[in-house]
């Protein structure tokens, strides 16, 4: 009975330990004050890449859910918005700088199509999840009358966005955001293998979402250093 005890303390801290290894940094830079009113809205878009992929739609929609923040933010969903404003917020069309903004509303019907959707800012969104590191051997097998997997494995992924806040009201830029977020994850074989995982994609997620509402807002805290 002693001998088990050191592998049952053990085995209850290492999920502790590897769960909590996150690291995160989150960053402002302000140009304009902003404010927004119940009336008006925020759109999340890509950004356009001339060569690889932007940031995932799936990351766009959790951007878009965090800011909202309870209906803190109107949130206009970006499919909606590029269809409406089609060609101009199209990958071949769309305005490079904000300072373009002015001769895409001075066009035929846009800037009516743009009172419609509610839109005052659009965040621009750049950036992406990738693994930088891991190591470590992790084997399994299975025999007559059983199976298993013995070793250990470790990974590391970072996370790093940027969105840089348009707005379309003073054809502007009123800032950026940026969320960084790396963690290591782990699969443990002992027998029946044992995955403990950094959410470093969710975890930027919130806290660029967070840091968007306060930025557009004026709500939030002094951004993490």
């Amino acid at each position: 009975m002693h001998a088990r005890i050191p592998v049952i303390v053990a085995g209850s801290l290492l999920p502790v330990l590897l769960c909590g290894c996150m690291r995160a940094r989150v960053d402002e830079s302000r140009e304009l004050a902003t404010s927004i009113e119940k009336t008006e809205s925020v759109v999340v878009l890509a950004k356009p890449q001339i060569e690889g992929t932007g940031a995932e739609s799936d990351f766009l929609d959790c951007v878009g859910d965090r800011l909202a923040g309870g209906h803190t933010v109107n949130v206009h969903p970006n499919e909606s918005f590029t269809d409406k404003l089609f060609p101009w917020f199209e990958p071949g069309t769309v305005p490079s700088r904000p300072e373009q903004i002015a001769s895409i509303l001075a066009q035929p019907g846009v800037s009516e199509q743009v009172a419609a959707t509610g839109v005052r800012y659009v965040v621009w969104l750049d950036g992406g999840t990738r693994r930088v590191d891991g190591g470590g051997s992790l084997a399994c097998g299975i025999a007559p009358g059983a199976a298993g997997c013995l070793g250990f494995g470790w990974w590391e992924k970072e996370s790093a966005y940027e969105a840089t806040i348009w707005d379309l009201k003073q054809s502007r830029s009123v800032g950026s955001v940026g969320a960084s977020v790396t963690g290591t994850s782990a699969v443990i074989g002992a027998i029946v293998p044992l995955p403990f995982i950094a959410r470093v994609q969710g975890t930027a997620c919130q806290r660029l979402g967070d840091q968007l509402r306060g930025f557009l807002t004026g709500s939030h805290a002094r951004a993490s250093r």
